[in-house]
């Protein structure tokens, strides 16, 4: 930014014409270009066989333009100073990162996927690695390639695109555990394997037809739901067995049958053509889910033979009529038990299920065949946790199991929010002494003559003798009024000791603590307050990577060895090893927010982020833009540093706006409590916080223009834009709502139901949360309100917008509206996120 010229403001008197405004638009983008792209992310380690450990990660490049894959070495020994920078080394060559992009063009699946796991599309933004082999499988250019790392060879290298005789878009690459050689991945709703070296390539399951006409061809494999990917952040949907067992390679899969989702017809982004989707509303069925196994051998010509399908003895739904969700899934240590987490349909009951490998069998020819259906393999199927909630439980990813004991007790690490905080519990479960309980079931199902139907008496068995959970101890190794977030576990088996990420210090402010298994609350910082971290460990928890900031200090991303002087928490020593990105300075005048912090009526904490415009002299009050969000599961005011996923909230403070963020209740980290502000009432709560907090603003800093104040969000955070201008009209001078919801009835199960409870039992919360209720209230004034919307947005559907326009049609209420009719939920299209800031440059410019 050094060097550069002011760009010209639109709030300084003069209005500037659209093609103006779009040239600072362009300015402003080059100027902040630079905040935190090249930060590090999706990290890996590997162990090399000379001791070194190399860090690979996705970064872009300095002079790049696109995400690509790099790697650093450490080398093996102390010798280093800690303050030293660490070379980057790109493992592809550049020219196929080039010739990749050029050829690529996204399949709708792969532009699916990547909406839901918020992905860029550009580059390399995924890979596989088998860190024993150095194996690298990633997608590109539609396909999927791969290469060796043997950690010796010179230079980048170039992949080799896998062979494959399916057509259609490679979905999650998966590397077997125990063979490099196979991958398998998802193609055309199936899952298929290649062995990379032989070409041999099968498709393993045969759910979908392929049929024209989804009405036709419910059934995928493989690939979990939309509900289950955009709402519970599950985007795998089969687990390679970790250890070859007897040289059998096995498959557990999710088969998801969508027979009952209604189907929807979108416009696509091709000129008279529509796209048809599966999307089950807030009432309405959702897909239904069961598990199933493959497995097969390889010959020694590394060809794949003795494939079998095998199938649940008793599906899912039976044995748990309650489930809706299945959540999650994975393998214990030994490889010998799946594990799955079973969620019912108002998200208030929640079970962990352990199943045994006996559990699946070949499809029996007569399904009332009586000894097979009176004789489950012992343990086959155990909950081994159970919880419940009054208001709704948030799934999280902290689950450790530890190796089953020789007396048979499991014991693993778990997370609940029981106590109104997420916190880490060590649990231990018994997995033996079922003898005499089948025994006792047994003489009791014949006292009652419950074989009359043999299929209901086998479920009722089942039930009765494995179903109930056998939690032996819980200890509680966190506690207290603050969080443990839920992404991130990292267990030290060794030393007994488990690192994870919590905000103990502060709800704006993560950080590293670890805690001692043998001294359950005694729980210590390992990292520096005043910043916010992100970490990554290696898998034998002795070296991690941190990328740390806070609203003033770029990012910078340094790695850590970790020793140790006893077993305690007092006892893990870090030590610096360099840096991936070294602490830098901001170039040229650069202008972070500040935050604040307000205790409002009700007594609670509040915290905001205020961006002061760029052009500030002391005295004057400037026009404000309201950059809302409001919604659940999100938190806008952290103390990070601010960079290019707050372009626009720059961009504003740039042309002379003050511009303001608050983490009203029903915000992330704060609590279930603080959270469940929203149940029941979305849209009905959370602006009275907003413009408390606003006033309270305003009246302490003394620059902010109360006659002139804006409200800008997008999704949740259009929703509520419509709902401040429609509810406040005197407060809210403008309004521009980015694809609003406008009625929680046309919005999905898993988010709505979770927070809003099922339409027919709460008609009047889904009735006021809804703006189509408010319409009569917009204000008649021309030019206070601009909608934008994708055509083809899949998440909030076109939809909202269309039934909010025809009820403002009809109430005669004046509106704008702006449309991209090729893009979806985001804005993915460089022309289309410029064409909206200069939308929202001039709209301010000529109303505010």
């Amino acid at each position: 930014m050094e060097g550069h010229e002011e760009p010209r403001s639109s709030n300084n008197g003069e209005k500037l014409s659209w093609s103006e405004l779009r040239n600072v638009v362009c300015d402003l983008r080059r100027q902040l270009s630079g905040l935190s792209t090249m930060v590090p992310g999706s990290v890996s380690f590997r162990t090399l066989p000379d001791g070194r450990t190399r860090i690979y990660f996705l970064s872009t490049p300095a002079n790049g333009w696109e995400m690509t894959l790099l790697y650093a070495d450490v080398m093996n020994g102390a010798h280093h100073t800690g303050s030293h920078r660490l070379q980057w080394v790109p493992v592809i060559e550049a020219n196929f990162q080039s010739l990749s992009s050029v050829s690529s063009t996204f399949s709708r699946e792969e532009q699916l996927l990547s909406e839901r796991r918020r992905l860029a599309t550009w580059g390399i933004t995924s890979y596989e690695l088998h860190q024993e082999s150095g194996k690298l499988v990633f997608p590109a250019a539609g396909s999927l390639f791969q290469c060796l790392d043997t950690g010796f060879v010179n230079g980048p290298l170039f992949p080799a695109e896998l062979r494959m005789n399916s057509c259609g878009a490679r979905l999650n690459p998966q590397i077997c555990p125990s063979n490099p050689d196979l991958v398998a991945y998802v193609c055309n709703s199936d899952i298929w394997v290649s062995h990379t070296l032989t070409g041999s390539t099968l498709r393993l399951t045969f759910a979908h037809k392929g049929g024209r006409s989804i009405s036709d061809d419910p059934l995928s494999a493989g690939i979990p739901s939309y509900v289950m990917q955009e709402e519970f952040s599950r985007y795998q949907g089969y687990w390679w067995q970790p250890i070859n067992i007897d040289g059998i390679y096995r498959i557990v899969y999710e088969e998801v049958d969508e027979s009952d989702v209604k189907i929807f017809c979108f416009p696509s982004g091709n000129f008279g053509e529509a796209e048809e989707f599966r999307f089950p509303r807030a009432g309405t069925p959702n897909s239904r889910s069961n598990l199933k196994m493959v497995q097969f051998r390889l010959n020694d010509n590394m060809q794949i033979m003795d494939f079998y399908m095998l199938e649940l003895q008793y599906p899912l739904s039976g044995m748990f009529p309650w489930m809706e969700y299945l959540v999650r899934v994975g393998w214990t240590p030994n490889a010998e038990h799946l594990w799955v987490q079973l969620l019912d349909r108002r998200q208030q009951r929640l079970e962990l299920v352990l199943l045994s490998m006996d559990n699946f069998t070949e499809p029996p020819p007569n399904m009332y065949d009586v000894e097979n259906s009176l004789n489950p393999p012992a343990s086959a199927v155990q909950v081994i946790y159970a919880q419940h909630s009054d208001l709704w439980i948030n799934v999280n990813d902290l689950l450790y199991f530890f190796p089953t004991s020789e007396n048979g007790e499991l014991r693993f690490v778990w997370a609940t929010e029981e106590t109104g905080f997420r916190h880490l519990y060590l649990i231990t479960a018994q997995m033996s002494g079922f003898s005499n309980g089948v025994e006792e079931t047994l003489e009791r199902m014949e006292s009652e003559e419950l074989y009359s139907s043999l299929l209901s008496s086998t479920l009722q068995f089942v039930r009765s003798v494995f179903l109930q959970p056998r939690v032996g101890q819980k200890v509680a190794l966190t506690s207290g009024e603050w969080e443990v977030l839920g992404r991130s576990l990292w267990v030290d088996p060794d030393h007994q000791l488990v690192y994870f990420l919590g905000l103990r210090e502060s709800p704006l402010e993560k950080h590293l603590y670890v805690v001692s298994l043998r001294r359950p609350g005694e729980v210590r910082l390992l990292t520096r307050p005043g910043y916010s971290y992100s970490i990554d460990f290696n898998k034998e928890c002795t070296m991690f990577v941190a990328v740390y900031s806070n609203i003033q200090k770029l990012p910078t991303c340094q790695v850590f060895r970790i020793s140790h002087t006893d077993w305690t928490v007092e006892g893990v020593m870090l030590t610096p090893v360099g840096y991936l990105l070294e602490p830098s300075a901001l170039e040229g005048e650069f202008y972070c927010p500040e935050l604040y912090t307000h205790q409002i009526s009700s007594g609670d904490l509040l915290y905001a982020m205020v961006f002061k415009p760029h052009c500030f002299q002391p005295g004057k009050k400037y026009p404000t833009v309201l950059n809302i969000y409001g919604g659940p599961e999100v938190q806008l005011v952290s103390n990070t540093f601010k960079g290019m996923r707050q372009l626009r909230m720059h961009m504003l403070a740039a042309q002379g706006y003050c511009v303001v963020a608050i983490d009203s209740r029903g915000s992330q980290h704060r609590g279930l409590q603080f959270e469940s502000h929203l149940r029941g009432r979305m849209g009905t709560v959370e602006i009275e916080d907003q413009i408390e907090v606003l006033q309270w603003l305003a009246e302490s800093l003394g620059f902010i223009d109360m006659s002139r104040v804006a409200i800008h969000g997008w999704s949740y955070g259009g929703y509520l834009s419509l709902m401040a201008l429609a509810q406040h009209p005197e407060i809210f001078k403008i309004s521009i709502a980015g694809a609003p919801v406008t009625s929680w009835t046309l919005y999905d199960t898993g988010y709505t139901e979770r927070y809003m409870d099922l339409p027919e039992n709460n008609e009047q919360g889904y009735r006021t949360g809804s703006i189509l209720s408010y319409v009569h209230q917009f204000p008649d004034d021309e030019n206070r309100l601009l909608i934008i919307h994708g055509l083809i947005d899949e998440n909030v559907h076109f939809f909202h917008t269309s039934q909010l326009i025809a009820a403002m049609i009809k109430a005669g209420k004046p509106y704008q509206l702006q449309v991209y009719p090729n893009e979806r939920h985001s804005l993915r299209h460089l022309d289309a996120s410029k064409h909206y800031e200069t939308t929202l440059l001039s709209f301010l410019q000529n109303h505010l």
